[in-house]
């Protein structure tokens, strides 16, 4: 299919024709994509906005956010269903707290003593921080929130720019997704290569994910013959040179600022 593409305010905004699909930005570094999975937390609190900022200036083509709703309806980026593992003595679940209540959360204290008052970070401002810099690898924890999440992802002219993991369990929702709003940019994952050809009949996705448990080179090339590119999660550093030997088009780490060198250091291989 045939795509234009035209640099504007740091991303590619896409010129759509009839029959054909918008692709996606350039990756940044030797023809990979680098996810920065939950931004580039090495020694910051993870799906903070000092993490996502991190990965940024890394220059990361992706960061990658989980997002939940707060108990009056809040959009906000945080792993985990409880708040358990990132605020001393509090538990619960983030549905269960106000966003008020979130806020005034210290998310920072348990990674270091510079990270106090930390806080977790809305939808609207991680969308306001990536907007022209990155694309957004978007975890969708809860279905119940994707209306409100696209509607966001619209209102900041983003749609190109967020790639939208959901399990195969999550198809049939994906699906509806895609019928409301045909201009987002789906990445489910099969969870193995048995599932790819369901996915693909089902959704048509530009992206397909992985993870390394269920990956080969088997998996990447059923991807690439049904005109989909492939994002994986790796385990390790031990395994980037394979996914790259395989043909992998991203993948998504903890160590990004890493991956960027080890994939700066293989180009003209």
């Amino acid at each position: 299919f045939a795509v234009s593409l035209n640099l504007v305010g740091g991303t590619f905004a896409v010129e759509e024709r009839a029959g054909d699909r918008p692709t996606l930005r350039t990756p940044r570094h030797g023809g990979v994509y680098v996810v920065a999975h939950r931004g580039a937390h090495n020694g910051i609190p993870e799906n903070s906005l000092p993490a996502y900022a991190n990965a940024i200036e890394l220059g990361v083509d992706f960061v990658e956010i989980d997002v939940r709703a707060t108990k009056d309806g809040k959009l906000v980026s945080i792993h985990n269903a409880t708040v358990d593992a990132y605020v001393e003595g509090v538990s619960g679940k983030v549905s269960e707290f106000t966003f008020e209540e979130l806020r005034a959360m210290d998310i920072g204290s348990h990674v270091g003593p510079e990270w106090k008052n930390t806080q977790v970070p809305t939808l609207q401002e991680i969308l306001q921080l990536c907007k022209g810099k990155c694309g957004i690898y978007l975890d969708l924890k809860e279905p119940a929130t994707i209306d409100a999440v696209a509607r966001q992802v619209r209102e900041y002219g983003m749609a190109h720019d967020v790639l939208w993991y959901g399990p195969i369990q999550y198809t049939a929702v994906m699906k509806q997704l895609q019928r409301q709003y045909p201009d987002i940019v789906l990445m489910p994952d099969p969870l193995t290569e048995q599932g790819i050809p369901y996915i693909v009949k089902e959704l048509n996705p530009r992206v397909i994910a992985a993870s390394w448990r269920n990956y080969s080179d088997s998996f990447v090339n059923t991807c690439h013959a049904s005109n989909a590119i492939v994002i994986v999660d790796e385990s390790d550093a031990g395994c980037w040179e394979q996914a790259i030997d395989w043909g992998s088009d991203g993948i998504q780490t903890d160590e990004p600022a890493k991956l960027i060198e080890f994939l700066n250091s293989r180009k003209g291989k």
